[in-house]
Parts: structure tokens; sequence; C-alpha cells
């Protein structure tokens, strides 16, 4: 054998001892799969306001008592926002299942300012309209007329990618239009 011959033959070993090791660790298979690079997900908040609607008890017209009170199904409440410039930043009408309850998503709803544009500051309920042609008639019942005030009561819904803060508005009411006021 020649020296050139030598040459070869060792190079061409290790080539086979390159590849070798390379097909070991993986790398020069075009079958095998590779973990693609860490993506972070990203997590979704959504800010939801819940309540209930009812019809008060004629017997408690002119009070805040829910003594009595029936929940009314499909009512329609909204929802308003200001921004810290009093402009209406958000506003949307919702309506009530059928136990008078009803749960508000607050699609497109952004803060800019993390204080004044909090929901909390920011956003009230008011009574919209009553399915009830009986029951009809607006109740200032935890300002409903002007604009129920939100609360928030710790509640929250999360899973891995999600999470709703929930906010709670007092129970609205609306009242039948024959009520007679009670003489006390």
């Amino acid at each position: 054998m020649t020296r050139t011959q030598n040459l070869f033959l060792l190079s061409v070993l290790v080539l086979a001892l390159a590849f070798s090791y390379a097909n070991a660790d993986g790398y020069e298979t075009k079958t095998k799969s590779y973990p693609k690079p860490y993506a972070p997900t990203t997590k979704v908040t959504d800010v939801v306001v819940e309540g209930i609607v009812y019809c008060q008890s004629c017997k408690y017209a002119g009070a805040w008592s829910l003594d009595e009170a029936k929940p009314i199904a499909g009512a329609h409440i909204s929802v308003i926002c200001r921004n810290q410039k009093d402009r209406i930043s958000y506003y949307k009408a919702y309506t009530t299942n059928g136990d008078g309850y009803f749960y508000a998503k607050l699609q497109g709803f952004s803060m800019k300012h993390q204080l004044l544009d909090h929901p909390l500051q920011a956003c009230v309920v008011k009574l919209v309209s009553s399915p009830i042609d009986s029951c009809d008639v607006f109740t200032n019942i935890n300002y409903g007329v002007n604009g129920a005030k939100l609360r928030y009561e710790n509640k929250k819904i999360m899973t891995k990618n999600y999470e709703a803060v929930i906010y709670a508005a007092g129970p609205l009411a609306f009242r039948p239009d024959h009520c007679i006021p009670n003489q006390y």
C-alpha cells in the first residue's frame, strides 16, 4: 500500500467513525423528530360582572327590601365603564338567564390607567328593561337606575392559560306598576 492509499483509507475510517457518532446522537438522521424550541403560552384574562335581577314584591315597594322578590328571566342590564376623562370606554347590554342571573364577560374592555380605569372605579351596572309587562318599573335598589357600583368578592376562575376576575353588582330590581304604597 502506498502512502496515498493509507491516507485515503485513514480518512475514510475517520469519516465513518464521525458519522457513526453523529448517528448515535441522532444529529444526522432524517427520521428523528426534535422537540420544538420552548414557546411561552399566553395567558388570557377576562373581566366579568355578575348579578341577579328581581321583581320586587309590592309589599316592599319604596324600600330596598328584596324579601319575597322573584328573579326575572330575560331582563336586560347594561355595563357602562368610563375612563379617567369621564368618557364612555365600554358599553354593552346583557340578558339574564332563566334564574335572573347575568354573567357579563367584558370582551374588549381595556384599562389605560391602572387605578382610574379599573372596573371597581370605572364601571357600573344599570337596569335596561324587563320582559314582564306587569313588573317593568325601575327601582333604585342598589342604585340600579343611577348605576350599581361593582364589588370585588375574591372570586376568580383560573386554569393553566385562562383567568376570569369576577366582580359583583348588587341585586337589582324592577317592581310592578300597580303597587299601592304601604302606610307605615
